[in-house]
């Protein structure tokens, strides 16, 4: 029997960096529409799902294509973390549906540029290093640095400023919100997205940028445009 995978694109009202950013146009579409769309393409998705407070929202994910669960008001504050909303969803489609979820597939709608195949082969790998969870990461070569606390001076994270190595030397990832797989007893167990054997899935730069300012939206934008020339040339 094929494991059952819901896809859940989390999408709420608020937005303080950019206003009703979930259902802007970007380039001619809702930004939420780029991670339903993506989700129904995929092969290795069940069952696509918005989660969202907002009446409008939850119109426009259904008119995507989306099935949309309504997210209690107190999951839908400017600091309500996603684990308790994964598990709102899983808990409405087990009681509500009598539907159990084998594994949870977070989309975060801020990042709208990974491609259908960033999420078949993230679960390819998954499933090969037979993982109990997965998370997309892209490869980062910066110096990092700390201020002290109490302090106006700063201290190296990730290398000795004294002993500078190369920037091809640094492999290292950077975790990049866009693609989440858990297993449904790790997640009812832990409370967490990631946890027992974690593998992560590197994405290219380009796929990975997450919409948080009005800079990331104008770049999202010609990143779009310049595949759109790519594919047509």
């Amino acid at each position: 029997m094929a494991e059952k995978v819901v896809a859940v694109i989390p999408a709420r009202g608020g937005s303080k960096g950019i206003p009703r950013k979930n259902i802007k146009s970007l380039a001619g579409k809702p930004l939420l529409a780029y991670s339903v769309e993506l989700a129904l393409q995929s092969a290795c998705v069940s069952r696509v799902v918005v989660s969202t407070e907002d009446e409008q929202i939850g119109q426009i994910a259904a008119a995507c294509g989306a099935e949309v669960i309504p997210r209690p008001p107190q999951l839908a504050q400017d600091d309500s973390p996603t684990e308790p909303v994964l598990l709102q969803v899983l808990q409405h489609l087990e009681q509500q549906q009598g539907y159990r979820a084998d594994w949870m597939v977070l989309l975060q709608p801020t990042s709208p540029l990974r491609e259908k195949d960033d999420l078949e082969k993230a679960w390819a790998l998954l499933r090969r290093e037979n993982a109990d969870s997965l998370l997309s990461v892209c490869v980062a070569h910066d110096f990092l640095w700390r201020e002290q606390p109490g302090s106006s001076r700063v201290a190296p994270i990730n290398y000795d400023y004294r002993q500078r190595p190369r920037r091809q030397q640094m492999r290292q990832y950077r975790e990049n919100g866009s693609i989440y797989i858990t297993r449904r007893e790790l997640l009812l167990k832990e409370r967490c997205r990631l946890g027992g054997k974690i593998v992560a899935y590197a994405m290219a730069p380009e796929n990975s940028l997450e919409l948080d300012t009005a800079w990331d939206w104008w770049l999202a934008e010609q990143l779009i445009k310049f595949r759109k020339v790519k594919i047509n040339a």
